[in-house]
């Protein structure tokens, strides 16, 4: 069943979903392996230049070496990649390894359709690890999906992992779960994402921010101004964000969504061989790739 707020105009396959995120980051090694010890993620390819990383064979993150180029700071572009778990005893597991490795956690919160977990790389880079609600638990409204913001009930999250013991090893299942871009014009960016790629506005309630989706999930991809708003592109090849991925199943949606990026984009090649997608690149500098997987 899908509940949405604003249909798009060209519809997305309904199994549409996010692929990896990749990002440019200057020290390679500790940033890899900050995705295996604390997320625990394995490396799925390992080179001088780049490390892919992922669960169960799945890729989640690609990281691209980039040790003397400009960061980001506030410019539009990331504001945190969103791991998905299979279920809440994997994030309860995840919570106590985060503990057990004193990782640095910058909050957690119940979201009505979800809880999370907040933290960031050592480049500053946003992670979010969540485990999703049923979809007939999810807060609905007449608009659409009401995801709320409240404190996450740590001691059942735990408890639900309890017999989970261990390192944590991202098990199969796990994947990318949704993307959370900054941007300067929130009206540009639907216009983009919900008009040109068809993502479907799922909730509009939140001030400055967006969340849409494919197929009635709660959200495949948030876009929020808060403190990018009027901002310029950051300088291409800064640090963060390179691109991300949608996975759009079948040939023909999938170039159907091509041709109307080709003529709305600026329009490169991936900047590492490691990885070899055609990028499209918004107003913002953010770029998004399509994959079939």
């Amino acid at each position: 069943m899908s509940h949405t707020a604003g249909d798009a105009p060209h519809k997305l396959p309904d199994d549409t979903h996010m692929g990896a995120v990749y990002l440019r980051v200057a020290e390679l090694e500790p940033a890899a392996c900050f995705y295996e010890e604390v997320l625990g993620l394995e490396r799925l390819r390992n080179q001088d230049d780049a490390v892919l990383l992922g669960a169960g064979g799945r890729k989640i993150v690609g990281l691209l070496a980039a040790p003397d180029v400009p960061s980001a700071g506030r410019s539009p572009g990331l504001f945190h990649l969103a791991i998905l778990l299979p279920d809440r005893a994997q994030l309860g597991a995840f919570l106590q390894h985060s503990a057990n490795v004193r990782a640095r956690l910058q909050g957690a919160s119940d979201h009505g359709v979800s809880e999370a977990i907040y933290m960031a790389d050592p480049e500053g880079n946003g992670i979010e690890v969540y485990r999703d609600r049923p979809r007939a638990e999810w807060p609905l409204s007449e608009s659409g999906v009401e995801m709320v913001t409240a404190p996450m009930d740590a001691r059942g999250v735990l408890d639900a992992g309890a017999g989970l013991t261990g390192p944590f090893r991202a098990p199969a299942g796990t994947r990318m779960g949704h993307v959370h871009l900054r941007v300067s014009d929130l009206q540009r960016s639907r216009e983009r994402y919900v008009e040109v790629v068809g993502l479907d506005v799922t909730q509009a309630s939140y001030p400055g921010a967006l969340f849409t989706s494919a197929g009635g999930y709660h959200h495949h991809l948030g876009m929020n101004t808060w403190g990018a708003a009027g901002r310029p592109a950051p300088a291409p090849g800064s640090l963060g964000l390179a691109w991300f991925e949608l996975v759009v199943p079948g040939d023909a949606a999938r170039q159907a969504l091509a041709q109307r990026l080709e003529a709305s984009s600026e329009v490169r090649e991936a900047e590492s061989s490691a990885f070899p997608e055609r990028v499209y690149y918004d107003a913002d500098g953010i770029g998004l790739a399509l994959a079939s997987e």
